[in-house]
């Protein structure tokens, strides 16, 4: 009851970013440094058993499945049938928009997974991956360069300044 009351505290002065990651720590879900929650993700029904590294970026609608609903058709028979995974994010990983990682997954570092996204695998380090299932699409050298090439350097400016320069780029003065 205290700790619920705590985190109703914490809540209640946090900016939205902090929110997120102050509710998932109430859940359980254990965390490295740096993590970026940019919406409120579905932790599961298990968040104790998700874990994520340093430098992570959880973006809108990400689901985190950690058990194996399908079991309930058999409760009748197996009243006590489950099946539950651990998920676990390495460190510098993005995930997309409503992107949905599945139970028994492990997540490599310096990994990107594209919005939409069904992860079912475990993902190898220095990857990008998309799709439902995901697969890899390219290393993440080749996700580098491509962003290079397209790329708009905007270092050290304001709101205003920022949104100028794009739609000058744009062609929208």
């Amino acid at each position: 009851m205290i700790n619920k009351l705590i985190m109703y505290l914490k809540l209640f002065s946090a900016n939205s970013y902090e929110k997120a990651h102050i509710y998932a720590k109430y859940l359980g879900v254990k965390f490295g440094n740096n993590i970026r929650i940019t919406h409120y993700p579905r932790w599961g029904s298990e968040p104790y058993l998700i874990t994520i590294g340093d430098n992570v970026t959880i973006t809108r609608g990400v689901a985190f499945v950690n058990h194996d609903g399908g079991c309930s058709l058999f409760r009748d028979e197996l009243p006590g049938l489950n099946v539950f995974g651990k998920i676990t994010i390495g460190n510098n990983v993005f995930i997309g928009i409503n992107s949905t990682i599945m139970p028994n997954v492990k997540i490599g570092n310096n990994v990107v997974i594209a919005a939409g996204s069904i992860v079912t695998k475990n993902i190898p380090d220095n990857s990008v991956v998309g799709g439902i299932p995901a697969r890899k699409i390219k290393s993440l050298t080749d996700y580098k360069s491509g962003l290079l090439k397209k790329s708009v350097q905007l270092e050290n400016c304001d709101k205003a300044t920022r949104r100028n320069r794009i739609e000058a780029l744009f062609g929208r003065q």
